[in-house]
C-alpha cells in the first residue's frame, strides 16, 4: 500500500495520529501514550520522504482545534520533522504562507496569560515558528514586512502589531538581522506608537536569538567591524532617539539603544572620545544618562530602572566579546558595572519594579550575576551578598539559578568555569539543609502545592533562610521553589556540593552523608513530584563511580558503605514524617 498509495497511506497515519490527540480521548493510559508516540515517530519518519503530505495534514489538524483548547504540544515535533527533513528546502513557500503560518501565528497569538496551557502553547508554537524560518525565512519575514507597511498607512491608534511581533521568534543570523533593521528604518517613522513599541522590543528579542544562535558572528562583528550593520543601527537609534521625547519614552527604548550601540563598535570607540562630533552627540549624550540614571543622579525611578535594564544587557553582550580584543566595550562595562551591582544586589533596598515583575526582576538579576561572573569570576562580591543567610530569599533563588546557568551553558572559550566558586561548598550545603528543613515541616502542615515555572517569593520581603519559626502557605511554596533550584543544582555538578578542601576525613563523610540523607528524604515526596524526582536524578549522578570516590577521598569505599548504610537505615524511620 505504501508504494502503490503513498498519499492514502500517509493520510492513514496522520488520522489515526488525530483520533489519539488528548483532546480527542480525553486521559490517556500507558497503552494509548504508547501508541500516540509510536504514531508521532512515524510521522517524523514518514517526514524525511513526503514532508509536504505531512506538513498539509499536521497542518489541517491544527485548523480543526484552533477553536478548542488543545494540545499543541504534541504537534510541535513538526517543527523537528522542519529540522530534520531535507525536502523543506524544496518545500513552496506559498503553501507554508497559505497554511501553515496562519495557524501557527495563531496559537502564538491567541492564547495569552489565564489560559490553562497558555506557556505550553506558546513555547510550543514559537518552536516550530522557529523551525521553519530556519529554512523559509522569506516567508515570515514577509508577512512581518507586509504588516508594518499596512501600519504605515494606518490611521487607527489601537492596531493589530502581532505579526511584528513574530520577528523575536524567527531564527535570524547576521544578514537577517540587517534586513530586520533595514526593514524597520524604512517604515519605523509612520508607524503609530503602539506599532513603534512593538517594534522596539520584538527587535530586542531578535538580537538576543542571534547573539546566542550564532555567537561566533557576532564575536567576528567585533574583529571585523561590518559597515552596512553599523549604517542600519545607527539610523535606526537616532529615530528612536527623536521617538523618545519624554521620560516614559526614554525607559521604553533605552535598553533596544544600547543594542543598537552595540552593533556600531567604532561608533563605540568614537564616543568614548572627550569630543565627538555633532552626529555623534546625540550617542554620547546617551550614555552619559544612562550612567547618571544608574547612579540615582536626580533621574525619575522609571529611568533608573531602565537603565539598569540596559546596563544588564551591555554586559551581558560583552560576554560574547573576548576580551583579548581590548574593545572599547569593556571600558564601557567598567564604568558602569560597580553601579549596577549596588543596585541589582542591595539587601536593604531589593530591586523592584512593582507588583507583577517579580519573574522579570529576578531574571535580569541572574542575567547581571551571570554576565559578573563571566567578565571577571573573581570580584565576588556580589556573591557573597548572595549567599549571606541574611539577604532576602530572592537572592538566594538568584544565586542557586544563576549557578546553574553558568554550569549549562558555558559554550564558549573564555567563559570561567564553576570551579572557580567550589570554595563556596559550605555555604551551599548548609543553604539545602536550611531549606530542606523548611520544606519537610512544611509539607507535614500545608496542603500540597504545585510547582510551577513561575516564581512565588513574596514581593518585596525580606525572608532570610534563618526562617520565621511558623510559615505560611506562600513561605513554603518560596521554599519549595529554592529547594528545587538547589537540587537541580546538585544534579548539574555534584562536586560543587562535595568540595572539601581543608576539612578532615570524619568531616568529609559527615556533609556527604548529610547531603545524601536530605536528598533521600525527598524521594518519598507525594506532594511535589517535581521535587521528588529530581532528587533521584541528584542521586544517581551522586552514585556516578568517579562522584563516589568524592564522597571522601581518604577513604571512599568504606565512606560509601557507611553512607548507603545509615541512609537505608533512617530513610525507614522518617517516610511517615514526610509524607
Amino acid at each position: 500500500m505504501a508504494a502503490h498509495k503513498p498519499v492514502e497511506w500517509v493520510q492513514a497515519v496522520i488520522t489515526r495520529f488525530d483520533e489519539q490527540l488528548p483532546i480527542k480521548v480525553g486521559h490517556q493510559n500507558t497503552h494509548t501514550k504508547i501508541s500516540t508516540e509510536h504514531n508521532k515517530e512515524c510521522l517524523i519518519n514518514i517526514s524525511k520522504y513526503k514532508f509536504s503530505l505531512v506538513i498539509s495534514g499536521l497542518t489541517n489538524i491544527l485548523k480543526n482545534v484552533n477553536n478548542m483548547v488543545t494540545d499543541i504540544w504534541r504537534a510541535h515535533h513538526l517543527g523537528h520533522t522542519g529540522e530534520q527533513s531535507k525536502d523543506c528546502l524544496r518545500l513552496d513557500e506559498t503553501m507554508l504562507v497559505k497554511q501553515l503560518l496562519p495557524e501557527i501565528c495563531h496559537f502564538i497569538h491567541t492564547y495569552r496569560e489565564g489560559h490553562q496551557h497558555a506557556a505550553e502553547l506558546r513555547a510550543s508554537a514559537s518552536a516550530v515558528l522557529f523551525s521553519l524560518s530556519c529554512n523559509n525565512f522569506n516567508a515570515v519575514f514577509s508577512r512581518i514586512s507586509t504588516r508594518l507597511q499596512e501600519l504605515t498607512v494606518c490611521s487607527e491608534d489601537n492596531v493589530d502589531v502581532h505579526d511584528i511581533e513574530l520577528m523575536q521568534y524567527i531564527n535570524v543570523d547576521c544578514s537577517k538581522l540587517k534586513r530586520l533593521l533595514q526593514e524597520t528604518v524604512l517604515k519605523f517613522r509612520a508607524l503609530k506608537k503602539p506599532a513603534q513599541l512593538a517594534v522596539i522590543n520584538s527587535l530586542e528579542k531578535a538580537f538576543w536569538n542571534w547573539v546566542e544562535n550564532y555567537p561566533d558572528e557576532f564575536t567576528m562583528l567585533y574583529q571585523r567591524p561590518q559597515a552596512d550593520m553599523a549604517e542600519a543601527a545607527e539610523k535606526l537609534f537616532d529615530l528612536v532617539d527623536s521617538f523618545a521625547e519624554s521620560a516614559k519614552r526614554k525607559a521604553a527604548v533605552w535598553p533596544l539603544q544600547i543594542i543598537l550601540l552595540i552593533l556600531c563598535p567604532e561608533i563605540l570607540h568614537t564616543i568614548s572620545k572627550d569630543t565627538v562630533d555633532d552626529s555623534k552627540a546625540n550617542k554620547k549624550l546617551f550614555l552619559d544618562s544612562l550612567r547618571k540614571a544608574l547612579a540615582g543622579q536626580g533621574s525619575s525611578k522609571q529611568l533608573t530602572e531602565s537603565a539598569a535594564i540596559a546596563c544588564v544587557k551591555l554586559c551581558k553582550a560583552s560576554t560574547y566579546i573576548n576580551w583579548e580584543d581590548h574593545s572599547t566595550i569593556f571600558l564601557l562595562v567598567q564604568s558602569i558595572v560597580m553601579d549596577l551591582k549596588a543596585l541589582l544586589f542591595n539587601p536593604a533596598k531589593p530591586f523592584w519594579r512593582g507588583t507583577g515583575s517579580q519573574n522579570a526582576d529576578v531574571e535580569l538579576m541572574m542575567d547581571c550575576f551571570v554576565s559578573c561572573f563571566r567578565i571577571n569570576p573573581h570580584n565576588n562580591q556580589h556573591f557573597k551578598v548572595c549567599l549571606a543567610s541574611s539577604s532576602p530569599s530572592t537572592f538566594h533563588f538568584v544565586l542557586v539559578n544563576s549557578l546553574h546557568r553558568i554550569i549549562t551553558n558555558s559554550h564558549l572559550d573564555w567563559w570561567p568555569k564553576i570551579d572557580a566558586v567550589y570554595c563556596y561548598s559550605g555555604e551551599l550545603r548548609f543553604m539545602f539543609s536550611d531549606t530542606l528543613n523548611r520544606v519537610i515541616q512544611g509539607a507535614g502542615t500545608h496542603a500540597p502545592l504545585r510547582m510551577t515555572p513561575s516564581l512565588t517569593f513574596i514581593g518585596k520581603k525580606t525572608t532570610s533562610l534563618k526562617f520565621k519559626e511558623k510559615t505560611t502557605d506562600l513561605d513554603t511554596r518560596s521554599y519549595k521553589c529554592l529547594l528545587l533550584a538547589l537540587v537541580k543544582l546538585i544534579h548539574a555538578d555534584p562536586k560543587l556540593m562535595l568540595h572539601n578542601p581543608v576539612k578532615q576525613a570524619p568531616e568529609m563523610q559527615s556533609s556527604t552523608a548529610e547531603l545524601i540523607t536530605g536528598l533521600v528524604q525527598l524521594v518519598p515526596l507525594t506532594n511535589t513530584t517535581q521535587l521528588s524526582q529530581e532528587a533521584m536524578e541528584a542521586l544517581l549522578v551522586l552514585h556516578q563511580p568517579e562522584t563516589i570516590e568524592l564522597w571522601n577521598p581518604d577513604a571512599p569505599i568504606e565512606t560509601f558503605w557507611d553512607i548507603r548504610y545509615s541512609t537505608a537505615f533512617s530513610s525507614f524511620h522518617k517516610k511517615k514524617k514526610i509524607e
